[in-house]
Formats: C-alpha cells, sequence, structure tokens
C-alpha cells in the first residue's frame, strides 16, 4: 500500500511561482513511477508531470518550459516546481504513483491541493 500527500497549493497572481510537495509512504517498487496531474473544474483530469523510476521525465505541452518536476529520494518526496503560472493553470493538482511495471492508470493518488492563479 502506498500514501500521497500533497501540500503546497495555494493562491498566486499570474506570472507568479509556487512548489507542490507530495510525500510518499509505503512500498518503493509500488510507486516507482510517479506524476503531477490536475482537474479544472468542468474539465477532465490531464496529465501534467511525470518522473519515471532513473528520474527521467516527461512534461505536457502546455507547461513546458514552466514546471519542473523533481524527487527527493532520501525524504520519499516528490516535487512540482510551477513558474510562470498563468489562470488557465488553476486546478486541483493531484500526486499520483504506480509501479512502472504496471500498464495503464496511477494506482494511488492523493487528496490533491488546489491552485489558483488570478489575472
Amino acid at each position: 500500500q502506498v500514501q500521497l500527500v500533497e501540500s503546497g497549493g495555494g493562491s498566486v497572481q499570474a506570472g507568479g511561482s509556487l512548489r507542490l510537495s507530495c510525500t510518499a509512504s509505503g512500498s518503493t517498487s509500488s510507486r516507482s513511477c510517479m506524476g503531477w496531474l490536475r482537474q479544472a473544474p468542468g474539465k477532465e483530469r490531464e496529465g501534467v508531470a511525470s518522473i519515471d523510476s532513473v528520474g527521467a521525465p516527461r512534461y505536457a505541452e502546455s507547461v513546458k518550459g514552466r514546471f519542473a518536476i523533481s524527487q527527493d529520494n532520501a525524504k520519499n518526496t516528490l516535487y512540482l516546481q510551477m513558474n510562470s503560472l498563468k489562470p488557465e493553470d488553476t486546478a486541483m493538482y493531484y500526486c499520483a504513483a504506480k509501479s512502472c511495471w504496471s500498464v495503464g492508470k496511477y494506482t494511488y493518488w492523493g487528496q490533491g491541493t488546489q491552485v489558483t492563479v488570478s489575472s
């Protein structure tokens, strides 16, 4: 079993920055692939960034060059540094994890943290 707890959301003006954190516990092998997803009101959940077992990051086109995903294995923490935030980045942000051997959707989810960007 894996537990994920997000923090770091909040309200910021356009152009500002936030750093989200996701503290993980439980089976390491079950969370070898992790990512951040977001869901805005009335919209489907979308992937923002992910990182695999060797630390290779992937980003949605909409956040490339502005967001950076990283992890501190010693602290069991996943981060999402968000810079140059735009109002369209407003959403609930979720941390998610799965085994990299698992095909398909993420297995474990955090409770989410709200990010609100005002113009």
